[in-house]
Parts: structure tokens; sequence; C-alpha cells
């Protein structure tokens, strides 16, 4: 359950134009879209739907039932929708204070929140398979199963480091390892010159990082019938993959 009190959700009320059962200029079928294509959710399942139809009261109970960091994530993408919508976009004063208010609320679910982030997995190209697997990885992250994530989220560096490296006209074998691939986009850094020498060699370091994170995903996740890891371990492990991500993330804008 999300930690707000009832004034952050009268200011949600307000941010999001909740009034008469609505959200935004969503209608009941965009609302719905929006969901399953931003979170593979569905907000109108029966678990949303304890006070009633309307798209706002679908939300409400959202906010209500879901963890900390979810409810932040949604929030931070319907801001951006309503910042695209052609009702909202003109008004920028109205924007510029409402900014403000959500941060109040933002912040309090980020000071209270011990939830892993999830941020650093985005879906970089349409494709089911990826989109099944994020969400897996989220769920997961919700349910506080990170040892579970683990197995998810190798095969998420595989696709995505596959993905970087076709950008740049590399193709990579089928079973070819995850610390290779890295391997070889850390040689495409060395050369282009494109970060600091400091930058290329934490990355180069990383190179060992996911040799180990292959070994680790075999011999200690449920991949197969192993010894598992701590959870505490999973967590550290989990968060530390999650930060080199979020690093290719801002640095490879033109492939994401």
């Amino acid at each position: 359950m999300a930690d707000l009190k009832n004034r952050d959700i009268r200011k949600i009320d307000e941010i999001f134009d909740m009034k008469s059962g609505y959200v935004l200029d969503f209608s009941n079928r965009t609302f719905d879209e929006f969901f399953e294509d931003e979170f593979d959710l569905d907000i109108y399942d029966e678990e949303y739907a304890v006070y009633g139809t309307s798209k706002a009261k679908h939300l409400r109970a959202f906010i209500e039932v879901e963890d900390n960091q979810t409810v932040a994530t949604v929030l931070k993408k319907l801001w951006d929708h309503r910042l695209r919508s052609k009702q909202y976009v003109s008004d920028q004063s109205e924007n510029d204070r409402l900014k403000l208010v959500l941060n109040d609320v933002l912040e309090r679910l980020d000071s209270n929140t011990t939830t892993l982030k999830t941020d650093a997995l985005i879906r970089f190209k349409p494709d089911r398979t990826l989109n099944e697997l994020i969400g897996s990885i989220e769920r997961d992250i919700r349910a506080d199963k990170a040892l579970v994530a683990l197995d998810r989220l190798h095969t998420y560096c595989i696709k995505m480091f596959t993905h970087i490296l076709k950008h740049y006209g590399i193709y990579c074998q089928k079973n070819e390892a995850l610390h290779a691939r890295v391997g070889k986009y850390v040689k495409i850094k060395k050369h282009d010159g494109s970060l600091n020498e400091m930058s290329v060699r934490i990355m180069r370091n990383s190179i060992s990082i996911f040799e180990q994170f292959n070994h680790l995903r075999n011999n200690n996740t449920f991949a197969h019938d192993n010894e598992l890891l701590d959870q505490y371990e999973a967590r550290f492990i989990f968060d530390s993959i999650s930060s080199f991500l979020r690093f290719i993330r801002s640095s490879e804008r033109d492939v994401f």
C-alpha cells in the first residue's frame, strides 16, 4: 500500500483532473491501453474496482493497493501524458504549479520506499517477448522476489546489449555469453571518444562482473536446480546491475 495521506490523494485528484470520475483526457479504452502498454497491468481488474467503476475510482484503488515505487512510476507516466495532451499543454503556468505539487507527492513516496527500482528496464523496441520479460521482472520486484527476478534480468541484459550492438552494426551469435557482448560494447566506447576515460575504465571493469553474473545465473538462481543466493545479496546484485544499465540508457540516447 502506498504511503500517502488523504491530502496527497486530493493533490493527485487535482493534478490529474479527476473530477466526475475522469482521469485527464482518457477514455475508458485509452485508459485501459495506457496501463497495459506502459506497465503490463489491467487497471480494470477487480482488485482495483473496490470503490466503483469510474477511471478515477480505479486509479484511487490502484494507489491504495500498490507499493510506493509502482505508484510513483505510474504518476510520472501520467504526468508525461498530461504534458503531451492538447487539452492541457497550453496552460504552462498551471502545469508549472502542478509540477511542484506532484513533486511533493513523489518525494513522500520516494522517502518511504524500500522497494528496488526497475526504471533501468526499458521497452526499447516493439517486441512481445520483451514486454512480457520486463513485466515479469517488475512483478517479481514488487513482490520483493529479487532472486526470482535475477534470472530474467540476465535475459534482459542479453537482449539489450544485442540491440545496442546491432545499432552499431555488430551482430552476436545466439549462444554468445553476456560478458562477451558487454566486452564488444565497451570496446566501441573506448574508441569512439564519447565518454571520459574514467567512465570507460569503470565499464571495462564491469566485464568481469557480467561474467560472474553468467555464473551466478546458472548456479545460484532458479534458472536450474541450484543452491540459491541469499535474498539480501540478490537485492544488492539486482540494484548494482540496474545502476550500470541506467548509465547505458542515459548515455545511449540515440539507441533508445
